[in-house]
C-alpha cells in the first residue's frame, strides 16, 4: 500500500524534501513507519522525533495521519492505510499574548 509522508520545519531540513511516497506492507503502524524513516534518514532523524535518550515520541512534535493527531487515535500503534498522509509537524507557537 502507498503512504505519503509530509515534512515541516526542522524535519524537512533533515530529510531534504517536503514529501515523499512510500510503499509499505499492510497493517503498518506509525511505530513501524517511524522505524523505517529512522533507518532511511539516520541518527539526526531518530534524535529529532524521539524524546531525548528514550524510545518515546518527542512531546515537541505532532504526528498526524490524515490530519488527525495520533495521540487522539491509537498512538504509535495507529495502523496506517492505503492512501493515507502521515505528517510530522512542530506545534504551532504563539498565542494570545498581552493585549491592551
Amino acid at each position: 500500500m502507498k503512504v505519503k509522508a509530509r515534512y515541516f520545519a526542522t524535519i524537512r531540513e533533515i530529510v531534504g524534501k517536503r514529501e515523499e511516497v512510500f510503499e509499505v506492507p499492510e497493517d503498518t503502524t506509525v511505530h513501524d513507519f517511524l522505524d523505517m524513516l529512522s533507518e532511511k534518514y539516520g541518527k539526526a532523524f531518530r534524535d529529532y522525533v524521539l524524546d531525548e535518550g528514550r524510545e518515546e515520541l518527542s512531546p515537541n512534535l505532532n504526528f498526524l495521519v490524515d490530519g488527525k493527531n495520533i495521540a487522539m487515535m491509537n498512538g504509535i500503534k495507529t495502523t496506517m492505510y492505503d492512501g493515507c498522509v502521515f505528517a510530522i509537524i512542530p506545534p504551532v507557537g504563539g498565542g494570545m499574548g498581552a493585549r491592551r
